[in-house]
């Protein structure tokens, strides 16, 4: 089994993440006398960045007694490389974020320390306030190593004056209730006979797209498909719903019924003119929108093929492995964790749902709109495969990504997709997590 440190190295040399330095692990020194000193690092960047600012000023304006220093590192590999080679040091922060679908490879009882359950009952946070699957993805072996701030699932976005013009509006405005995969064709037409363009955008294409795999993970959710076992480490592929999937992706693309080449920018700038109906994407775009003032709204991706599901992440508080954690700095840590979450509704504002489900019934919240319109996903949330290699900005959304982007542009059909993606999950299973064997999420807490 690997060390720590050699664990991260190996990983970093996997993902291609590159040797980034890490930010400063030692104790802000600048701290005032009698305060306890608290770090933060994050990854929040655009609107979602604005959104945690305001609520970490407002954490500090009502905790006189911490002196919180918090730091924005750059998203995705780079910032899972800072964070593990802190933690792997024993010298980490109090408190990060780490996407939950990320837990199983990021080193519990390695990288990362568990939570104290009865701190943060103290503080009016207990697991009974999450939705159970979410919460107990954090639980690994007993403890509970993340504590979920929300879940950010793909949802269906729409453009209001055109859905109404194509008749696909209720009389209170919202989008009628689409079931089965003919409806959803039968709203896209109609919508094409009004704008006369492809009606549906979505991210195709790009070096480094999730995209595809998100729809496709979508989509074969809602057939009852898997991709791995419960424990992460047997293929549970079902060929027959994956190709069914994947035929009904290209048809849409084949059948001018959505835009056949947009990168994610793309996607975003091509919904935001004006030049499609329906748009779908992960739900942090909201600001965007809402910023140019576009007429739009927000709901569940439609249930085409049995069963709603939307593929989804969580936002997750951590506590980064430190050699002497303990005493006030972790009492700090663990109420900074629980006022995020008795405050989420703040934080919904940026489009994510709530994880701490007493939120969602908060007026606060449920004034936001249209926010506040797709919350009930979080019943039916599709979450990452248990695994060491998936997750947001994981291996396997790299490698899936790629193979189902040809699906949509036609570069590949969507029965080569499938064997190409079935190789590439088997070749993943078959590498060592470079953090040696770690238990499967969830279990009873110790």
């Amino acid at each position: 089994m690997l060390g720590s440190a050699a664990g991260l190295a190996g990983l970093v040399a996997l993902t291609g993440a590159g040797a980034a330095g890490t930010a400063s692990c030692a104790a802000p020194s600048s701290v005032a006398s009698g305060k306890t000193p608290l770090r933060y690092w994050h990854l929040f960047g655009g609107g979602d960045g604005v959104t945690m600012q305001a609520m970490l000023d407002a954490f500090e304006a009502e905790h006189a007694g911490i002196a919180l220093d918090a730091a924005q590192l750059e998203w995705g590999a780079p910032y899972y490389t800072k964070l593990g080679m802190a933690g792997a040091g024993g010298r980490a922060p109090e408190v990060a974020v780490l996407h939950l679908a990320r837990l199983p490879g990021f080193g519990p009882g390695k990288l990362l320390d568990a939570f104290d359950l009865d701190l943060l009952a103290a503080y009016g946070v207990r697991p009974g306030d999450f939705p159970a699957e979410i919460w107990d993805r954090g639980a690994i072996g007993g403890k509970q190593y993340a504590v979920p701030l929300d879940t950010h699932p793909l949802v269906l976005y729409y453009q209001t004056e055109i859905c109404e013009q194509a008749g696909l509006l209720r009389a209170d405005g919202r989008i009628k209730t689409l079931e089965g995969a003919g409806e959803f064709v039968d709203a896209l037409r109609a919508i094409r006979r009004v704008t006369g363009r492809p009606p549906l955008v979505m991210e195709t294409t790009g070096a480094d797209a999730a995209g595809p795999a998100r729809v496709f993970a979508t989509f074969y959710a809602q057939t009852g498909g898997t991709l791995l076992d419960d424990t992460g480490t047997r293929l549970t592929l079902d060929e027959d719903k994956a190709l069914r999937v994947l035929e009904f992706m290209r048809m849409l693309t084949h059948d001018g019924l959505a835009v056949r080449v947009a990168d994610y920018q793309g996607s975003v700038g091509i919904f935001n003119a004006g030049e499609t109906g329906l748009a779908l994407n992960g739900d942090w775009e909201v600001s965007t929108y809402l910023e140019t003032e576009l007429p739009f709204s927000m709901a569940p991706v439609p249930n085409l093929f049995g069963r709603p599901a939307a593929q989804a992440d969580s936002h997750s508080f951590v506590l980064p492995h430190q050699g002497d954690r303990g005493g006030e700095r972790n009492r700090a840590a663990h109420r900074f964790v629980a006022w995020m979450l008795t405050h989420s509704a703040d934080w919904a504002r940026g489009g994510h749902i709530p994880a701490y489900t007493p939120t969602l019934s908060k007026p606060a919240y449920l004034k936001l709109e249209p926010q506040s319109e797709y919350r009930h996903v979080i019943d039916y949330v599709a979450l990452d495969p248990p695994a060491w290699f998936a997750g947001s900005a994981s291996l396997m959304w790299l490698e899936l990504g790629h193979i189902f982007s040809g699906v949509f542009t036609g570069s590949r059909t969507p029965e080569s997709a499938l064997a190409e993606a079935r190789a590439g999950l088997k070749k993943l299973l078959d590498t060592p997590s470079p953090l040696g064997d770690i238990p499967a999420p969830g279990g009873d807490q110790a």
